[in-house]
C-alpha cells in the first residue's frame, strides 16, 4: 500500500464509504427509548470524508477505524430494545461511587441500569439466549452468525475471571478507581501520566502509543479494548507513530468488542493458542498480538445486550435516522468508558473529546497538528455531550484544559 501515511489515508477512505461499498463498515443500530442527549449532528454528504463544516476524527474520543462487519450488508435498526435479564454484581463498599451518584441523580437515575450484564461467558449460551439474539444484528446480537462458532467460543469462557472485569477482593475496603485513556490530542503536553498511573486500573484502546509519551499518558495498563478490525487497522494506521504491537503484560486483560464473527473466531483461537481456522483472518496467529502464554482468564467479551443497552439509553444518535444509520454504533472509546462506569467506583476520562477539541490535534502522538474528523459511523458530538453531562453530575471526571 506504499507509505504508512498513504495506508492510513486508504483506511480512512474506507471508513467513510456507505454500506454498499464497505467491506469493513459498522452496521446496524438498536432501537429503544429516545436518548436523553441530543447533539443534532450535521447531515453527511454521500461519500464525504467529513460532515460539512466539521473536521474531526477520534482515537479514544473514538477511532474512526471502528468498522466491524466484513459482509458488506446492512439492515435497519431493530424495532425495540429488549431489556436484558438482571446480572448479579459484586457488591461495592464504596460510598460515593458511580453507582451511588448516578442513582441519586434525577436524570441519570432513570438511564443507568447497573444490573445489565456487562460481560458474556459460557453460561449465557443457552437455547433461549440464542433464539433471542439471533434476531439482532451484530454487535447487538448474533443474526447471521454461526451457532457453532459462537457456542464453541463462549464455552471457552468458563472461568470466574470471565464473569467480572476485576476481582473486588483485590481492593479490600476501598473504592476502585479507574482511568480510561483515549488517544485524543488534548493529552499532548498534559503531564497527566502520574495522575493516570495513580488509578487502581487503567483502560486503553486501539492505537494506544505509550513509548515517548509516558509523561503525558502514563505507562500503566490493566485493560486493552478493541474489535479485531480496530486493532488490526490501528497497527497499520499508526505504525508511523510507533504503534507496532498491541500492549502485552502479565496482568493485562483484553476486552473484545464483538462487532462481527471475526471477533468470536479470533477470541477462540487466542484462547486455544492456534491459528485462526477460517474467515478473513484465516491463518493469522493470535500469539503475535496477545503473547505466547495466554489462557481464557486473559480475555473479556462484552455482552451484546450491554452494547444495545448503551446505544439505546446513552448514545441513541439521530444518525440512526439517516442513510448512515446502518453504519452507526458508539465509538470504541465510548464503549470502554461506559464499561468502566458500570464496573468501577470512581472513573476519570482522559483524551476524550471536549468543547475545545479544535485546539488540539487528532491524536496526542502526532508530530504535526491534524484536525479531528467526524465520520458517519460515530456521533462524536453526542458522545461529547454525554461526557460533559456525566462530568457536571459528578458521576465521572473528564480531563479538560
Amino acid at each position: 500500500m506504499g507509505s504508512p501515511r498513504w495506508r492510513r489515508l486508504w483506511l480512512l477512505l474506507l471508513a467513510a464509504l456507505p454500506p454498499s461499498l464497505l467491506l469493513c463498515g459498522q452496521r446496524r443500530g438498536p432501537a429503544g427509548p429516545p436518548a436523553s442527549f441530543s447533539s443534532s449532528p450535521p447531515q453527511p454528504e454521500p461519500l464525504a470524508l467529513a460532515m460539512p463544516g466539521t473536521s474531526r476524527r477520534a482515537g479514544g474520543r473514538g477511532e474512526t477505524l471502528d468498522g466491524g462487519s466484513e459482509s458488506g450488508t446492512s439492515s435497519k435498526p431493530s424495532a425495540a430494545l429488549e431489556e436484558p435479564k438482571p446480572s448479579r454484581k459484586q457488591p461495592s463498599p464504596c460510598l460515593r461511587s458511580v453507582t451511588a451518584r448516578a442513582k441519586a441523580d434525577p436524570r441519570f437515575g432513570e438511564i443507568f441500569r447497573f444490573d445489565t450484564p456487562v460481560l458474556m461467558w459460557d453460561q449465557h449460551f443457552t437455547p433461549q439466549t440464542w433464539d433471542r439474539l439471533k434476531t439482532r444484528h451484530v454487535p447487538y446480537g448474533w443474526q447471521g452468525l454461526s451457532h457453532a462458532v459462537v457456542g464453541s467460543t463462549l464455552r471457552l469462557l468458563n472461568t470466574s475471571a470471565n464473569r467480572h472485569l476485576f476481582d473486588r477482593d483485590a481492593f479490600p475496603g476501598g473504592c476502585v478507581r479507574c482511568a480510561v485513556v483515549g488517544n485524543g490530542g488534548i493529552l499532548n503536553g498534559s503531564r497527566q501520566g502520574k495522575a493516570i498511573d495513580a488509578h487502581d486500573l487503567v483502560f486503553r484502546l486501539n492505537g494506544a502509543v505509550i513509548k515517548g509519551f509516558e509523561e503525558d499518558v502514563g505507562t500503566k495498563i490493566s485493560f486493552y479494548g478493541f474489535t479485531v478490525n480496530t486493532m488490526k487497522n490501528s497497527l497499520i494506521a499508526y505504525e508511523e507513530y510507533g504503534f507496532t504491537q498491541i500492549p502485552q503484560a502479565k496482568d493485562l486483560k483484553y476486552i473484545f468488542i464483538p462487532s462481527d464473527i471475526r471477533d468470536y473466531v479470533m477470541l477462540k483461537s487466542a484462547i486455544q493458542g492456534s491459528p485462526v481456522p477460517e474467515g478473513s483472518d484465516k491463518g493469522d496467529r493470535p500469539q503475535k498480538y496477545f503473547g505466547l502464554e495466554v489462557s481464557a482468564e486473559k480475555f473479556k467479551l462484552l455482552h451484546p445486550d450491554f452494547l444495545q443497552y448503551l446505544t439505546a439509553r446513552f448514545l441513541r444518535s439521530e444518525l440512526l435516522g439517516t442513510r448512515y444509520g446502518a453504519l452507526y454504533m458508539p465509538s470504541t472509546g465510548a464503549l470502554m468508558l461506559l464499561t468502566a462506569l458500570h464496573a468501577c467506583d470512581r472513573v476519570s476520562a482522559y483524551g476524550f473529546i471536549t468543547a475545545n477539541y479544535e485546539q488540539f490535534s487528532d491524536h496526542y502522538y502526532e508530530l504535526e497538528k491534524k484536525p479531528l474528523v467526524f465520520y458517519a459511523n460515530h456521533d462524536m458530538m453526542l458522545e461529547a455531550a454525554l461526557w460533559k453531562s456525566l462530568h457536571r453530575a459528578g458521576i465521572m471526571t473528564l480531563y479538560q484544559r
